[in-house]
């Protein structure tokens, strides 16, 4: 089996959007044009979550990574990175089929993640609800 993402510019986007000195808050990965098994970087932003929401099409099947900032006060500001599989309704059934394998391929590269959403509905990605499975996801959660 080949590994689909092994296009060196996949692991430097996933850097950029890790890297605290980079803008770089979001990245997609979709399937190059005419290869099912071949991940490319689709998109990338500094728009953060609500910009991402925007890039996503009913008809792309791939991967994102956000970078989201979290905070309870002013003095625990800090980030958490998502890992999103994004399966829009218009893709076809073999497609969905093989993105349930490939994402092996994918945690490859994408190594570092506080929690992973499937969604086929930008509705599946509210903020205040990422907010809150990031909050949940990280243990102790004193403002419930």
């Amino acid at each position: 089996m080949t590994d689909i993402a092994s296009d060196p510019t996949i692991a430097e986007a996933y850097d950029d959007v890790r890297d605290d000195k980079t803008e770089t808050n979001w990245v997609f990965f979709d399937f190059a044009s005419g290869k099912p098994d071949r991940l490319k970087v689709a998109g990338k932003g500094t728009g953060g979550l609500a910009e991402f929401i925007s890039n996503l099409s009913p008809h792309a099947a791939g991967w994102g990574y956000v970078r989201v900032p979290m905070s309870n006060d002013e003095y625990s500001q800090r980030v958490k990175f998502v890992l999103v599989s994004w399966c829009g309704e218009h893709v076809g059934v073999m497609r969905k089929a093989k993105l349930s394998i490939q994402i092996a391929d994918v945690k490859n590269v994408i190594k570092s993640y506080h929690i992973e959403i499937p969604a086929n509905d930008p509705e599946d990605l509210d903020e205040n609800d990422v907010q809150l499975k990031l909050k949940k996801a990280g243990g102790a959660n004193y403002d419930r």
